[in-house]
């Protein structure tokens, strides 16, 4: 009789002790798109109105379906699954084979299914693209690497249009088919990328890897190591070897016309900081075969147009990250209780939260306007993309680490705990500032464009001057910009101080024209006008913080 009171005193007791209270509710079955007001309304400004609908309608499904615990459980198994290199089969035959968890292949199904390889074909494609994008990769950022490489080659394959008509249906299809088989018996086909090597890194022009003309004509032989090759089990890549003219770009298909394997000799998958589940590879080639892309000697300007769309994606990857963290920041707020109220009324954390939210915003309209430009695709157009691109990719990419890291700071210790999710953001935030050509890199392509191409600034500050007298502090840093510009005496040593003007000045107009007037005063404010400090949360406090807060947040 005693032992069993004493066993019901346990079970009372264990039930008091572990009752939970004071518990955000999990953020998931919530539409991803429609719950992001700067998106929605970016998408909107930018498409033609007869677009709105069906476009709209594509992206709230791949929103509901982003916010789905199906799909957060898929990324938590990709993630938790990385893929593994099997450079043999059983009976010793090389294979240079990665294998992935189902999840991974049905993450990266869902987004060629989206449109994530489509934007070239389908009217205000890139506009689409860039929201669904953006969407994606808050569930799961990993699949997104063969996503991107494979949209981003079309543009280099175009420069031959026997290879652009063969391949481009390929590229730009909505079917996903994983079999390595020969590209002509598939209904769609991805691809990766080799362009860096141990020497060089981003100088490729120190790439070392030979090719050798054979007798049919467009035809080589490459020898050779790439230090970085994207997407392993992708159907192609687009690579950069010497030829006898010089630096060439040529398409290696990873399946020949016969269906035998090309040399692709996959030596190691890296070991990386974040992005755990895409394969990231190390790969040999030893008589492989390839095919010219453009003209021999010219592969940087062939590959240029690859690039830009690449600096792109690392743009809106950013973004992206960005806006997840913070969406999980406001939530977790919103229904935390502290010191006798919620979290996201205490003034502190508003300024915070709202801080966070500025920086998304500003990430994602600017991001949005450089995916209409794609579209719009005239001079002017192209000549603000020469320098706005690389001034992005700068400066959005380098905010993304300390969003990400404040917004698990917003959740207390349960931000550091796997389970919130909030350490994958951390781990991924890095990639897009390292990836694509790192911080040096960018700032100094935006002084090549600035002394080499008059018509980009022009267009630049064409741009940005649609919003002059809107703002004083706007005024006041287009000013202090022209003054920065007219002093060229050592300027490489202040690249980066002038491409990250560049680049707030752009978000700054952007949020003025189009913004809340919230925003935007909080914006010009702390971004351009000085009131604010070095960290998030230092947000004047005469400002309507509040309704910065409650625009970000989330509606589950």
């Amino acid at each position: 009789m005693a032992d069993d009171t004493g066993r019901g005193y346990f079970r009372r007791m264990a039930r008091r002790t572990h009752t939970v209270t004071n518990q955000p509710p999990p953020l998931t079955d919530y539409d991803l798109f429609g719950a992001d007001r700067a998106l929605t309304e970016a998408v909107e400004r930018h498409l033609d109105p007869e677009l709105l609908d069906e476009a709209h309608g594509e992206l709230a499904a791949l929103g509901r379906a982003s916010g789905s615990a199906q799909l957060q459980e898929w990324a938590v198994q990709a993630n938790e699954n990385p893929p593994r290199l099997r450079t043999h089969d059983r009976h010793g035959h090389r294979v240079d084979e990665v294998d992935f968890h189902p999840a991974w292949h049905r993450l990266l199904g869902k987004g060629v299914a989206a449109g994530l390889t489509a934007a070239w074909v389908r009217p205000g494609g890139h506009v689409r693209r860039a929201a669904a994008f953006l969407v994606w990769t808050q569930v799961e950022a990993g699949n997104l690497c063969p996503l991107s490489m494979t949209h981003a080659a079309v543009p280099a394959l175009r420069t031959d249009p026997a290879l652009a008509a063969e391949w481009e249906p390929r590229l730009t299809s909505m079917v996903y088919d994983r079999e390595l088989r020969p590209a002509r018996l598939k209904a769609g086909a991805l691809f990766g990328m080799g362009m860096t090597e141990k020497q060089g890194g981003s100088d490729v022009r120190a790439n070392t890897t030979t090719a050798r003309p054979l007798a049919e004509e467009g035809t080589y032989e490459l020898t050779g190591h790439k230090w970085f090759c994207s997407a392993p089990m992708s159907d192609g890549f687009l690579v950069l070897a010497q030829a006898p003219d010089g630096l060439t770009c040529f398409l290696v298909p990873r399946v020949l016309e016969d269906g035998s394997r090309n040399v692709f000799l996959i030596q190691r998958l890296k070991d990386k900081l974040g992005n755990r589940s895409n394969a990231s590879s190390e790969v040999e080639f030893d008589g492989t075969w390839a095919r010219r892309v453009g003209e021999e000697g010219r592969g940087v300007r062939t590959i240029i147009d690859m690039v830009a769309a690449t600096r792109l994606d690392c743009v809106l990857g950013s973004a992206g990250l960005m806006r997840q963290a913070v969406a999980q920041a406001v939530h977790h707020c919103t229904h935390r209780e502290a010191f006798g109220a919620k979290l996201v009324d205490k003034p502190l954390m508003r300024n915070v939260l709202a801080d966070l939210a500025l920086e998304s915003e500003a990430a994602t309209t600017l991001a949005l306007r450089l995916a209409a430009a794609c579209d719009e695709g005239g001079e002017q157009e192209r000549a603000l993309l020469r320098i706005a691109v690389p001034a992005a990719k700068y400066w959005v990419t380098k905010r993304c680490t300390p969003v990400a890291v404040e917004a698990a700071e917003c959740l207390g210790g349960n931000g550091y705990v796997e389970e919130s999710g909030l350490p994958r953001l951390v781990r991924e935030s890095p990639l897009n500032s390292i990836w694509e050509g790192a911080g040096n890199v960018q700032a100094l392509d935006v002084l090549r464009a600035l002394q080499r191409e008059p018509q980009a600034l022009n267009a630049y500050l064409q741009e940005v001057g649609e919003a002059r007298g809107a703002d004083h502090r706007l005024d006041a840093a287009i000013k202090d910009l022209l003054t920065e510009l007219a002093d060229l005496d050592g300027i490489e040593g202040r690249a980066r101080r002038l491409t990250e003007r560049l680049a707030l000045v752009l978000q700054g107009s952007l949020l003025v024209r189009f913004a809340p007037p919230e925003v935007a005063d909080a914006f010009c404010a702390a971004r351009l006008g000085g009131d604010g400090g070095a960290a998030f949360g230092t947000l004047p406090h005469t400002l309507d913080l509040a309704s910065v807060v409650e625009r970000a947040r989330p509606v589950s």
